[in-house]
């Protein structure tokens, strides 16, 4: 099993740009877990281990697209209608049973098998009946209404690729060559915990000063969403001993270990202390907002995320930085999500050099376009800007100006939860 590997994401005392992270990221985090066998129903989500080649066409036989009439094309009168005796009739799941002849017609119903010969289907609408005899339009090109043997896969061809995330329609896809089960990785093993004297578990009464604990179940969701096994080690205090003796224990059988606060400069940010004696820190402060107390990092060969404490700092960077390494970890290969340009209803004066993202909702303006509006408050311990918007507009480093109107990259959020 390879891990992610010594390779220093250090600057020196520079901040890290968001793409030097995510280029180094993509460069040094690689599968930590090994193949298995996994049956179809519990497919979705699941990472493939191994390219999937099909060992049949799909369909395997040429079927109708419609319900109708079957017929040799060369029977048709060019000019006018033609009209032939019905002397057959074939359901779906089975077969004429004999060869077809020239000058009849085979009553056929969608997905039935072709007869032998006969390469044309007129829909039922376009045809009418006298007695025993269907009466068909001129007109129709050869071939019509028609699928042919493997249409969809041919016998031998790739049809999914190792390091694909496996969507509900993949399976399906799966399922049609007749596969029962896909060569997936084993499910990522992380460890959660959250750090501070002031952070309660909620339905504990609060002490003066103390906060609920709103970052562990959020990013518990975040990561059982990409498909992880996670284990809660709940609350840990501001003990170094503590937090030594956690990160050690984890690190033994888990594949990667995340936790939210403590990765700051302060006496109390015992987390980045016990990373930087016993493991290796390979980035720590961010050029971006919210979010620059980011640390990546390993303990004992094992991947480690420090998040910041603040809530909607602590999701932000989840979804732009700690899910492509989990994902790659995993084995996944294509970790970036989809962004869409969209017109911004709002202006905004920010500091060169960091890569700020704005939590917007999208409307349809006047004239159809989507627009981007920033949500009113822009704290990183707003955890409401999260609920209320539908992503997040990404301005970048050179930006210093967004003036109303412009086009911008927008993140949704239904690309990378869920």
């Amino acid at each position: 099993m390879v891990q992610l590997t010594d390779d220093c994401f250090a600057h020196g005392d520079r901040l890290m740009t968001a793409d030097e992270a995510l280029a180094l990221i993509a460069d040094v985090a690689k599968p930590v877990t090994d193949p298995e066998e996994v049956g179809l129903d519990a497919a979705p989500g699941r990472i493939l281990a191994h390219d999937v080649v099909s060992e049949r066409d799909v369909p395997p036989h040429p079927n109708a697209a419609v319900d109708g009439y079957a017929v040799f094309h060369e029977d048709l009168d060019p000019d006018g209608e033609t009209r032939l005796p019905v002397t057959g009739r074939v359901p779906a799941g089975h077969a004429l049973g004999r060869p077809a002849r020239h000058n009849e017609a085979i009553r056929i119903f969608t997905g039935a098998p072709m007869p032998d010969g006969l390469d044309t289907i007129l829909m039922q609408e376009d045809t009418r009946l006298e007695d025993d005899h269907v009466v068909l339009p001129s007109g129709i090109r050869r071939g019509a209404n028609r699928r042919h043997a493997g249409e969809d896969i041919k016998s031998g061809a790739t049809i999914l690729k190792a390091g694909h995330r496996l969507k509900p329609q993949d399976v399906g896809l799966a399922a049609s060559a007749g596969i029962t089960s896909l060569p997936c990785y084993t499910k990522l093993k992380v460890a959660l915990f959250s750090t501070g004297d002031e952070v309660t578990e909620p339905g504990e009464p609060l002490k003066p000063g103390a906060i609920y604990d709103a970052n562990r179940y959020a990013v518990a969701g975040l990561l059982r969403g990409l498909g992880c096994d996670v284990t809660d080690l709940g609350i840990l205090p501001d003990e170094g001993p503590d937090t030594r003796q956690a990160i050690s224990e984890a690190a033994r059988n888990h594949h990667a270990l995340m936790t939210s606060g403590g990765v700051s400069v302060g006496d109390e940010d015992h987390v980045r202390q016990t990373i930087m004696a016993q493991g290796t820190l390979h980035a720590w402060y961010m050029a971006i907002k919210p979010g620059r107390p980011l640390m990546l990092g390993q303990t004992d060969g094992v991947a480690f995320i420090g998040l910041p404490g603040n809530p909607a700092a602590a999701i932000v960077t989840f979804l732009r930085f700690a899910r492509p390494l989990i994902l790659r970890l995993g084995g996944a290969t294509n970790v970036n999500p989809t962004t869409f340009v969209v017109r911004a209803a709002f202006d905004r004066k920010k500091k060169s050099g960091r890569r700020e993202y704005v939590r917007v909702h999208l409307e349809r303006g006047n004239d159809g376009l989507l627009e981007a509006h920033a949500f009113e408050r822009e704290g990183a311990g707003i955890l409401s800007s999260l609920v209320d918007t539908d992503g997040l507009a990404e301005l970048p480093e050179d930006m210093t100006q967004l003036e109303k109107g412009a086009m911008i990259e927008v993140l949704p959020f239904s690309e990378v939860i869920g």
